[in-house]
């Protein structure tokens, strides 16, 4: 059966389209099964998922914490690698539910908990989520459709000037290549000539 918009199932999607000082051009948070609707926390930073896998393994992330994963955008990872093993690990520590996650990689459909991807501008091209910093208030509320750092823009700007594009992760082959022509998450991660 297939219902009118006039008539939906539900009132909300099972994914919600983000933006804010966090993602200018958008992340992506998937609200099935997740009756959170806001979260607001001290930020965790990790420049490669495997960092974070190990944190939450040793048991340094807690309740309150929002762990952020850059690095591993379309440019970035290259190519949005999947975070499935530290939302896994986070859920088996009983942090599902109280704990945020927030990436410029991605998730797949099997990832629970108040996790949000896509994150764009990605970090390796210097989106403010390049900038975060340890304890960094961020803010997540899905029914305004917001995910802001609550720091201010001057301290913002300061740390633009003093950020600097890490070397990439793959300097020749395929990778390499799709890292120079792939763009914004926000439009797809398409690959063109001039991204």
């Amino acid at each position: 059966i297939v219902r009118s918009i006039e008539n939906p199932l539900h009132q909300v999607g099972t994914a919600v389209i983000l933006k804010g000082s966090l993602a200018p051009e958008g992340a992506v948070i998937k609200t099935a099964g997740v009756e959170m609707t806001k979260f607001t926390g001290k930020a965790r930073v990790f420049d490669r998922e495997e960092y974070a896998f190990d944190a939450v393994s040793k048991g340094e992330i807690d309740e309150g914490h929002v762990v952020v994963i850059r690095y591993e955008g379309p440019k970035g990872g290259p190519g949005m690698r999947e975070m499935l093993a530290t939302t896994a690990a986070l859920v088996g520590q009983g942090l599902g539910k109280k704990v945020a996650m927030v990436t410029d990689g991605r998730f797949s459909g099997g990832t629970r908990g108040f996790m949000v991807g896509h994150v764009a501008p990605e970090a390796y091209v210097g989106g403010p989520i390049a900038l975060v910093k340890n304890d960094d208030e961020i803010t997540i509320d899905t029914e305004t459709n917001i995910i802001d750092l609550q720091v201010s823009e001057d301290e913002m700007e300061n740390r633009r000037k003093q950020w600097s594009k890490p070397k990439p992760n793959y300097s020749t082959g395929a990778l390499a290549k799709y890292a120079t022509l792939v763009g914004s998450a926000a439009n797809g991660a398409i690959t063109t000539a001039n991204p």
